[in-house]
């Protein structure tokens, strides 16, 4: 009897070293998918980042959106692109990919428009989660002469803490889908409305008031503090459960590795 109690326990332990090593396998090649998909652009070149290093704590006064992570991002879900009851319950650890971008930069918009729906796919299979970590440095470094980077990204931010990250998305693009051009006076306030509301978007006196303070302006300044540190070095950034994806494309595994 004891024999065959171990015996059915090695089994069991074989089945779940199997079950780890396939959800493994799925897991690279869900990273290997998006490292290609990725890394033309990231090769390409962007917007570069100021490297002055920042360990100043967070302003007193500075307010965060709800729910929004410790690393100055908000999550867009599996969930908010539309995926199933059933899909998440069987993807419960999807891959994190971290966007770090700016909507005044050309580069994060070429990105988006060539890549921005097959991510949206990958996170409605259940395959991955998005982080969208938003930077107005352009607004001092020529990208923008007006200020519009943070203004569009704080407007942006309002409708996420208002309505959630489907509406977020929702505006995320409808905003690349009208950048003005670099080193251009962007659109102030009024016409962010109504880009916004041209997008779907309801719009209230407190929506409309958060937009017109640009209320998230100073916490995306401190995102911008700790990209520093975190040696983020320009946009559009991308990573992946972690890591950063190179542009020479050493961080893609073999398949070998991958069938490990």
């Amino acid at each position: 009897m004891s024999n065959d109690r171990q015996q059915r326990a090695a089994r069991a332990e074989q089945m779940r070293k199997e079950r780890e090593k396939a959800d493994k396998k799925q897991r690279n090649l869900i990273t290997v998918a998006i490292v290609v998909i990725v890394v033309a652009l990231v090769a390409a070149g962007g917007w570069a980042i100021a490297t002055t290093s920042s360990k100043n704590a967070v302003a007193e006064d500075v307010v965060p959106p709800a729910s929004s992570t410790k690393d100055f991002g908000i999550t867009y879900t599996p969930e908010d692109a539309g995926a199933t009851a059933a899909v998440v319950k069987a993807n419960p650890d999807p891959v994190t990919v971290v966007l770090y971008e700016d909507f005044q930069c050309p580069i994060c918009k070429q990105f988006e428009a060539a890549y921005g729906a097959a991510l949206d796919g990958l996170a409605k299979a259940g395959d991955i989660k998005l982080e969208y970590r938003l930077l107005n440095f352009l607004d001092g470094n020529g990208g923008s002469t007006n200020g519009y980077s943070g203004r569009a990204g704080s407007a942006a931010l309002c409708v996420y803490d208002a309505q959630g990250a489907k509406a977020y998305k929702t505006v995320h693009d409808a905003l690349y889908a009208a950048q003005p051009e670099e080193g251009t006076d962007g659109p102030e306030a009024p016409e962010l409305i109504d880009t916004i509301k041209a997008a779907g978007i309801t719009t209230d006196a407190a929506l409309e008031t958060c937009i017109k303070k640009e209320k998230y302006k100073p916490w995306i300044e401190e995102g911008v503090k700790d990209s520093r540190d975190k040696k983020v070095s320009g946009t559009p950034t991308i990573m992946v459960d972690g890591k950063a994806v190179e542009g020479q494309g050493g961080g893609v595994p073999t398949f070998e590795q991958i069938q490990a």
